[in-house]
């Protein structure tokens, strides 16, 4: 083999992903030396994507754009396959109940409604100045604002690949600009709520903490000392599970264009594009057999170590925004700027009043906490949800930062008719409209369900009603892979 220069096979990978990494540690130093980005709370991953979007499109960096979608594709999959091979705490098994199926109801009715509010706009474009704009496009505003750039990459190249030119940098744009709607209009929400609650601002402050053997090591696991290093076995869990991942979505998709060739057509590239809910399941799934062998004495260990895969889906996500976000084509964009506008004001305007009225009959007791915390989340990720959340709850005391993570797992049970949509907008966007509206209508009454009254952050939080004090910890954790200074 030939190990030069001229080899580009061999050494493209680590030329992308060296640059990369360079743009984290010049990000990590304009987050830490510019006071106004600092006090924006934008997460470190998202200014690296836009400086290298920045240097991609200005012509003063070259990078591979199908290695960064390449990356944006596999990062979302080993970010959710990693967290979901996490070992349930006891903590997090008692903290779903009713809060977190409504949280999940929530979060699955706020894509709706985002998606419901730019199908109209792409309707009413269609019927007066832009009559050949792609009537599906609309349904990008949940995959950007509402999922982030992972799914956006996905859902907008199978849209591209369907007929709407532009489609992978259109969606990818609307989730760079949800993230400026994070950290704009939500840094600007946490002020005025800071205000009301009397809470001190930390101004983009970041909390540290030290990791103890607690929070590192559970009982039975894997030591330290054994022959092969512990972070090495979470890779093999990890990588296994994405390697079965695989080939269960190949079996699937096989069959129905094998015997299904119509449907197969339509839904085989929405698995494709969603592979990272079948790894999800199926590391669900494999956590469950590890589990049982457990009990049957077949295995006397833990494998999993709940820290080491937090860190790993830190790493994949970091990497996954960076990806997404400079993968963006500028001159894809061309002619579709109105719309664009018209998106990400629509995303950004609805989300917020819709969650201001639903978070109020949720998040009883900790209403301001709960709606900075899904705002953040819905208009970006998890991470700039629990951003948002810390400036007027620093120390966790109400039960928000944990509805995130309870929530997102209801969601993606509730959220699975929502792939059927998606798969059918391109072909009939009026049934889709129609349909979308109807699970909508659906999910209300789990919504309006009445439930008791948790503390706020005002407050000293009773025992039983604190916010799983392990589970709230991975999510910090996962954040500050993102918001490292």
């Amino acid at each position: 083999m030939d190990y030069s220069a001229a080899n580009s096979s061999l050494w493209n990978i680590i030329i992308q992903l060296g640059v990369m990494a360079g743009m984290i540690i010049l990000a990590t130093l304009v987050r830490r030396k510019v006071p106004f980005i600092k006090k924006s709370l934008m997460p470190t991953a998202v200014i690296a994507g836009f400086l290298l979007l920045i240097l991609r499109n200005t012509g003063l960096l070259s990078i591979d754009t199908n290695v960064l979608e390449m990356i944006t594709y596999h990062g979302i999959a080993i970010g959710f396959i990693a967290l979901s091979l996490r070992v349930p705490t006891k903590d997090s098994q008692e903290s779903g109940g009713l809060t977190g199926l409504q949280s999940g109801a929530a979060i699955v009715s706020t894509y709706l409604i985002q998606a419901i509010a730019g199908t109209v706009i792409a309707i009413a474009l269609i019927l007066t100045i832009m009559p050949s704009f792609f009537s599906a496009s609309g349904v990008l505003i949940a995959m950007g604002f509402g999922q982030g750039p992972g799914q956006a990459n996905n859902v907008g190249t199978t849209y591209e690949q369907a007929g709407f030119a532009g489609g992978h940098s259109f969606a990818l744009a609307i989730a760079a600009a949800g993230y400026l709607c994070a950290c704009i209009v939500g840094v600007i929400l946490v002020n005025i709520l800071s205000r009301k609650r009397k809470v001190k601002n930390l101004g983009g402050e970041e909390v540290s903490g030290s990791v103890t053997v607690d929070s590192f090591q559970d009982n039975g696991e894997i030591p330290i000392s054994e022959s092969i290093d512990r972070l090495s076995v979470q890779f093999a869990l990890v990588l296994l599970v994405y390697l079965f991942t695989f080939l269960v979505t190949h079996l699937i998709t096989s069959l129905l264009d094998t015997h299904l060739p119509g449907v197969g057509a339509s839904i085989s590239p929405l698995l494709w594009g969603f592979n990272f809910i079948i790894g999800s399941m199926l590391s669900m799934l494999v956590g469950r057999v590890i589990k049982g062998l457990q009990k049957s004495k077949v295995i006397t260990r833990q494998y999993q170590n709940n820290y080491l895969m937090s860190r790993i889906s830190g790493l994949a996500f970091d990497i996954m925004i960076i990806a997404g976000i400079a993968s963006i084509n500028i001159e894809d964009l061309s002619g579709l700027w109105l719309p664009f506008v018209l998106f990400v004001l629509a995303g950004g305007v609805i989300t917020l009043i819709y969650l201001a009225i639903i978070c109020k009959r949720i998040y009883k007791g900790y209403y301001m906490e709960g709606l900075a915390s899904m705002y953040g989340m819905l208009t970006g990720t998890i991470s700039s949800g629990v951003l948002l959340l810390r400036e007027i709850d620093p120390e966790f005391k109400t039960p928000a930062a944990n509805n995130l993570i309870t929530g997102s797992s209801f969601g993606i049970l509730l959220g699975a008719p929502l792939l059927i949509l998606i798969g059918m907008a391109p072909s009939n966007i009026y049934l889709v409209l129609v349909l979308m509206l109807v699970y909508f209508a659906a999910l209300l009454p789990i919504i309006m369900i009445k439930g008791k009254k948790k503390p706020s952050s005002s407050d000293a939080a009773p025992k039983g009603e604190q916010a799983g004090e392990a589970e709230v910890a991975q999510v910090v954790e996962v954040t500050e892979e993102t918001t490292a200074q």
